[in-house]
């Protein structure tokens, strides 16, 4: 017995070790974690169970048969975070560079089989040449399958993909298709093709970190959700990030213990809104003034500035915000943030994660890029969403909404369960100025006329009193009190029970 023993912890021994000392040397020479060691920062101490500890590939083509390494280049099992349980994949760059084999994909298709079918999110951390050449086909099957659990499990359980390295080619759609992506600057990328595919065909000249790198994918493209210096930030963060996502759709987000009074009172809200309407503010003041302790966490924080994305808490729960950002852009909506706002806002539907959206948008961003590069159908996607979404829905229209706009943003008509306005509210079809040289056009020869009619709508307009005599806004609130509105109205919405007809799925415009 003694012997057997000291048979498995040998066998353990050596899958622990990877690729070998030499290989986990160059990996921290890179100033990379090796998978073990990511795994270890990612989970509790001492919550992760292993499985498929002693899986070995199968193939025998170019000399392949003579190594085999335990794992063959892929960590998987579950744990814990902060003693909530997670499913994790970990692929290993010191064996045979990560490259996904026929059996390294089963052992990922198996561990997200088990999540959905126990309800726990799944945490891929990417880092990995690739598809295995020596495998040809059966490689590509591999992704397949695991792209097909991915597309199941989306809607059902959090997926979360963390690229800790190279991801190229076919391997990147499985992040794609995930909820949330993070990057590791200057020690990750992905591209469908490399720099030297792309010089070959199109003689560009570029870089791995220009094409793919974390820069490029949260300023350009918006493919990746976020990045952090290292690879140690990134995983405290995703940890941050489990902690306001519910274990799967089956379950509510979890309720932590807050030390925030619910009806605090902040009077410095009074004074944030200027008193030249074209004088921008900056929108995250107020999104962290109405949150428990002042933490949010912050979705695609460098793409679409103009508007907000992220996670905050009241009253110990989680909240979806989505927020116009005055500073970026006066705060309209264009291509970019209609798509990053859409996304976020079904993302918490499916999720059953509330939403509170802050408004002060002056319309949809003209010019003939944003038509023609079909701003049309991109805004229909947020407005969509919203139309869409049963979750609870509180909006608050802090300045501006003027036009399609207004409607957009989560207005009442989009099935808005309480729309707030401050004093400062400007709800209407456009500003004053365009509106009276539209309706006056026979006067604009005369400056003093126009300014008589200008000042005439705005004193009929510029307010949010003519939306609540209709009982579009359901109440004028003073800006100090509204933390205490806000958290007052989510709770009287805990209850809320809301289905759309029955449909095998909806047809949302891409």
């Amino acid at each position: 017995m003694k012997y057997i023993l000291q048979e498995l912890e040998s066998r353990r021994d050596n899958a622990r070790m990877g690729g070998g000392p030499a290989r986990i040397a160059a990996q921290h020479a890179k100033g990379k974690l090796t998978a073990r060691e990511r795994i270890d920062l990612l989970l509790d101490e001492g919550s992760f169970e292993e499985f498929d500890m002693f899986v070995a590939h199968r193939c025998t083509d170019f000399g392949m048969q003579d190594s085999r390494p335990s794992g063959d280049g892929v960590v998987t099992g579950w744990g814990t975070v902060n003693g909530r349980m997670v499913y994790v994949y970990s692929q290993d760059f010191t064996v045979f560079g990560g490259s996904l084999s026929e059996t390294h994909a089963q052992k990922i298709c198996k561990i997200m089989d088990m999540a959905v079918q126990n309800g726990a999110p799944v945490i891929g951390l990417n880092d990995s040449g690739g598809a295995r050449i020596q495998e040809g086909v059966a490689s590509l099957a591999g992704y397949a399958e695991v792209f097909q659990r991915n597309i199941m499990a989306s809607g059902v359980v959090p997926q979360i993909s963390v690229i800790m390295g190279p991801c190229a080619g076919g391997a990147v759609y499985s992040p794609a298709i995930t909820d949330f992506i993070f990057m590791v600057k200057d020690s990750s990328y992905m591209f469908v093709t490399g720099p030297d595919v792309v010089k070959t065909v199109t003689n560009e000249v570029v870089t791995a970190e220009e094409l793919g790198g974390a820069t490029t994918h949260t300023r350009k493209s918006s493919v990746a959700d976020g990045a952090f210096e290292n690879d140690v930030e990134a995983l405290a963060e995703v940890r941050r990030l489990i902690d306001f996502l519910p274990l799967s759709n089956r379950q509510r987000p979890p309720v932590r213990p807050f030390f925030d009074a619910p009806d605090r009172i902040d009077p410095s809200l009074d004074t944030l809104i200027p008193d030249n309407p074209n004088t921008p503010y900056d929108m995250k003041e107020l999104i962290y003034k109405l949150s428990d302790e002042s933490d949010f966490f912050e979705i695609q924080e460098e793409f679409a500035k103009n508007i907000l994305t992220g996670f905050i808490r009241l009253e110990g729960s989680p909240v979806g915000v989505v927020a116009n950002q005055p500073m970026v852009l006066a705060g309209c909506l264009d291509i970019d943030a209609s798509r990053k706002a859409a996304r976020f806002v079904r993302f918490c539907d499916a999720f059953e994660i509330p939403i509170l959206t802050l408004v002060d948008v002056p319309g949809f961003l003209p010019g003939t890029s944003q038509e023609f590069g079909g701003v049309i159908k991109h805004g229909a996607k947020l407005l969509f969403a919203y139309g869409e979404a049963t979750v609870p829905k509180v909006t608050l229209i802090t300045r501006k909404a003027y036009g399609g706009a207004y409607d957009v943003m989560a207005s009442k008509h989009l099935r808005g369960d309480f729309n707030y306005a401050w004093p400062t509210a400007e709800i209407a079809v456009m500003g004053a100025k365009g509106a009276t040289e539209i309706l006056y056009r026979s006067e604009l020869g005369d400056p003093d006329k126009i300014a008589a009619r200008t000042r005439d709508y705005e004193d009929r307009f510029a307010n949010p009193f003519v939306a609540a005599e209709k009982g579009f806004v359901d109440e004028v609130i003073l800006p100090q009190m509204s933390r205490k509105r806000i958290c007052r109205a989510f709770a009287s919405l805990r209850g809320k029970s809301q289905q759309n007809p029955w449909k095998k799925h909806d047809n949302i415009p891409l």
